[in-house]
């Protein structure tokens, strides 16, 4: 190799991460001639979450970086808890995030024939027997870390009897955990997975592919290396409590590899949050039990959920490689998220008014009956995305915090006898009447304007020091707002081992505001997962449930994060 090609390489290993360095030096070393083929195995068990975006960036993105492929295989190996609608979702969560899998849609269950042919011949060359005993009896045997386990007294069955025996457990003679099928490995080993594994169990329910086609069904421990190998996967990557199983990995592999080709494990660390549970039996706990509104509910951590919020997959991405990919595990606070989030919406989010606590505001010395447009920004971040006609009249709404008759020093919103100056219209002075109901709400504030400051013409360069959002009234549509929130008000849930994780549910995770008042243009463009901001306010997308007849709007995220510091108080 010469000095400048040397050179290239070093130049093109910068920036890599500990695995996207590893992958490159297999290349580099032409191992398994040059081919690179990750996977992305999903169980469909449930929706997928945050923590399986990182998972799907990693396969999926160290493919794309070195001109490889990555299959998208299900890990159906459990038919109690699958379903097909966990397998469609996690398709269009994949697709969501940007990624695709092209033809290459695989199942563990596609290899169903070939394992079961593969214990087969490991029950016949004496490296597997059935286990008569529960499933409590073989754990108890396992020995500790320091401790070498005991024997099953079916260990030593001859490799006729195993087979008869495997071959009826599949032929549904045995009830569930009546029998299982182990590895014959080492009892005395320090890796606990060594010893003799189970391999395959018992389990009658229908599967969602193969029927009743099989009755037994193969341990993830050893269905996974070997999927990996009958697929051409050439870096199996994972997450770090992987790392004790990968000599397993590698053993079972080693009944089929040679050394033209062998599958390589990688681990990396999970991405845990802040106030948030990653655990899926306790998301599916949380969906069966009613505790949110199902898989995609906008509070939860899943993709699903994180879309219907108004996330992007621009910043959901941009997060992960902000937090990276390393060897060591790590609790990352919520706020990164949100961060990311707000500065991708702030890029791509279009600017509209709305008011979510409304007050009347009448300007006095108003033409009644008269309409003028005023031209609003979509987005000044992205000026080529131009600009839209806003209705001003003689009756508006203004936000009821926007108002105090009382005011404290250095509040620049609206008071009795001050300015403030209407976003892209015009200044008001509060000189007029305030009008309020029986129980002493203020119900009508009645103001003037200046006509020369509108927005854009030669007065308007008059400045006060408050600005206002606004809604002509006679124009205005209701809509619901839903305020979502962090779902959990405990940092780190999964270290409260003393307590139910439903005891650390926010109880003001969703606030529900009807009537608040948008623009005609909001409402015109609600599109279901179209983002915009509520200026002043906050990020916001209009809901699937959203109808014309019912708008519905999810607040994405606050324009800024208030949440930790009220926490600290």
């Amino acid at each position: 190799m010469n000095v400048n090609t040397i050179e290239e390489e070093s130049a093109e290993k910068k920036g890599l991460n500990f695995v996207e360095q590893i992958v490159f030096d297999d290349l580099q070393a032409g191992k398994n001639g040059g081919r690179l083929n990750t996977r992305f195995p999903p169980e469909p068990n449930g929706y997928l979450h945050i923590g399986h975006a990182k998972a799907i960036c990693m396969d999926f993105g160290v493919a794309e970086k070195f001109g490889g492929t990555c299959n998208l295989r299900f890990d159906d190996t459990n038919p109690v808890k699958e379903d097909v609608e966990y397998v469609d979702s996690i398709k269009e969560d994949i697709h969501w995030l940007g990624f695709d899998w092209a033809d290459r849609e695989y199942y563990a269950s596609d290899y169903f024939p070939q394992l079961y042919a593969l214990a087969e011949r490991l029950i016949k060359e004496g490296k597997a027997y059935v286990d008569d005993q529960t499933s409590e009896q073989i754990a108890a045997q396992k020995g500790t870390p320091t401790e070498p386990g005991t024997e099953s007294p079916y260990r030593n069955r001859t490799p006729e009897e195993n087979l008869d025996l495997f071959h009826r457990m599949n032929a549904g003679e045995f009830e569930e955990g009546a029998r299982v099928l182990r590895a014959k490995i080492d009892m005395a080993s320090s890796n606990m997975h060594f010893r003799d594994p189970i391999m395959y169990r018992i389990i009658k329910h229908p599967h969602h592919r193969t029927g009743t086609t099989w009755k037994v069904y193969p341990m993830y421990d050893f269905a996974h290396g070997q999927s990996d190998y009958f697929e051409g996967v050439t870096h199996s990557i994972c997450t770090l409590e992987f790392v004790p199983h990968r000599p397993l990995y590698d053993y079972f592999v080693d009944e089929l590899a040679d050394e033209s080709y062998r599958p390589r494990q990688i681990e990396f660390n999970r991405l845990k949050l802040t106030y948030t549970v990653m655990s899926k039996r306790k998301l599916l706990q949380l969906v069966k039990e009613g505790l949110v509104a199902g898989w995609d509910d906008p509070r939860m951590p899943t993709i699903s959920g994180m879309r219907r919020r108004g996330f992007t997959p621009q910043s959901v991405r941009n997060f992960i490689d902000k937090i990276g990919y390393t060897k060591y595990e790590a609790l990352n606070s919520i706020s990164l998220l949100e961060h990311a989030v707000r500065d991708d919406l702030n890029r791509v989010a279009t600017r509209g008014m709305a008011v979510m606590n409304p007050v009347k505001v009448v300007i006095d010395n108003y033409p009644e009956g008269e309409t003028e447009m005023v031209q609003m920004e979509n987005n000044p971040e992205a000026p080529e995305t131009g600009t839209h006609a806003m209705p001003f009249s003689r009756e508006l709404y203004i936000e009821r915090e926007d108002f105090m008759e009382n005011p404290p020093k250095k509040f620049f919103r609206l008071a009795p006898g001050g300015e403030v100056r209407l976003k892209g219209a015009y200044i008001i002075k509060c000189d007029g009447e305030i009008e309020k109901d029986a129980d002493g709400n203020i119900t009508v504030i009645h103001c003037t304007y200046d006509p020369d400051t509108r927005s854009g013409l030669p007065g308007s360069m008059r400045k006060v020091k408050g600005t206002l959002h606004w809604v002509s009234a006679a124009h205005a549509v209701e809509a619901t707002a839903r305020l979502y929130d962090r779902l959990f008000n405990v940092e780190n849930p999964a270290e409260e081992k003393d307590r139910d994780f439903r005891e650390m549910l926010n109880p003001d995770s969703l606030k529900v505001m009807e009537g608040i008042k948008l623009e005609p243009f909001l409402a015109e463009n609600a599109v279901a997962g179209r983002p915009f901001q509520f200026q002043r306010i906050g990020y916001f997308t209009p809901d699937k449930d959203s109808t014309p007849e019912h708008l519905i709007f999810n607040r994405t995220i606050a324009l800024k994060d208030s949440w930790e510091k009220e926490q600290k108080k």
